[in-house]
């Protein structure tokens, strides 16, 4: 049974902080070649690039293919796909319309291909712990903070108390004190992130339960992480993979959200109405 064609760009560019620069060129040399077909030889891409035929196996390994035939027709069967197409780099002589279409649809391709990546038994895993947990704290720095934020809104609304935290020495303190009985959410896009990932690698050794939201599934704050859900964005020249990523944490994150609140519903409507009557009245004094 062939994988879902929105999955392998996904997977593709989750792995590519694994390989050396070098390795990357060649990937990039082949996701980009827009005649890639059957007929595309491992001698052609290996002479574009000037490096062995064996290292573009090795290559294709390295990005869990069994070979390059496996990586080429993959490729290929992502590039038919609908969501493919959806990316497109900004230009400089874009209409307002075009800009609108091309961050539009970049956003939607990252949302399509980050729901084909969930693992749902790891997401139902995030949302057991974070239901049980008798604290939340949210480390993430940067544009990630502010996706922290959202989710601590959020959670506030149905009754459950969080504390979002952005800076890294606070991060380490905080970490320094949680236990068995507590969970962090850690968001980084790239995952590498060194005044996240130092914090829950502290919380892990102190018993609290990581829950990890990055882009790359093999990266040190994922390697740090009880649990790991990865979003996925294809990278742009000016807005970069953040932009598209954060929305499709934004969306990780909403479901987690109603996930919790599903575990008790009853008890998540009481204080959603108590939150909103507490808003509406400050509206009104």
């Amino acid at each position: 049974m062939k994988q879902d064609p929105r999955a392998i760009g996904a997977k593709i560019r989750m792995r590519l902080p694994s390989l050396t620069p070098l390795e990357r060129k060649v990937v990039d040399s082949v996701t980009s070649k827009t005649d890639l077909s059957e007929q595309t030889s491992i001698k052609e891409i290996a002479q574009m690039n000037n490096v062995s035929e064996a290292m573009v196996v090795k290559i294709a390994k390295k990005l869990n293919f069994s070979g390059f035939r496996d990586f080429r027709s993959s490729l290929i069967y992502y590039n038919y796909s609908e969501v493919a197409g959806m990316h497109a780099e900004i230009e400089a002589d874009d209409s307002s319309e075009q800009l609108l279409a091309k961050v539009f649809r970049t956003s939607l391709q990252a949302i399509e291909e980050t729901l084909t990546i969930l693992d749902v038994s790891e997401f139902n895993r995030a949302a057991d712990i974070l239901f049980k947990a008798r604290h939340i704290d949210l480390y993430a720095v940067g544009g990630s903070a502010t996706v922290a934020r959202d989710l601590s809104h959020k959670m506030l609304k149905i009754g459950i108390k969080t504390t979002v935290y952005d800076d890294a020495h606070i991060m380490l303190m905080s970490a320094a004190v949680l236990s068995d009985d507590d969970a962090v959410i850690a968001i980084s896009h790239s995952g590498a992130t060194r005044a996240v990932n130092d914090p829950i690698k502290l919380a892990a050794r102190n018993g609290a339960k990581v829950i990890a939201i990055t882009n790359y599934a093999e990266s040190p704050i994922a390697r740090s992480a009880h649990v790991v859900l990865t979003s996925t964005s294809q990278g742009s020249h000016l807005l970069g993979e953040n932009a598209a990523s954060r929305i499709a944490q934004l969306n990780i994150l909403d479901a987690l959200f109603v996930a919790i609140a599903q575990k008790d519903l009853k008890t998540a409507e009481k204080n959603l109405k108590k939150t909103q009557q507490a808003v509406q009245d400050l509206r009104e004094y």
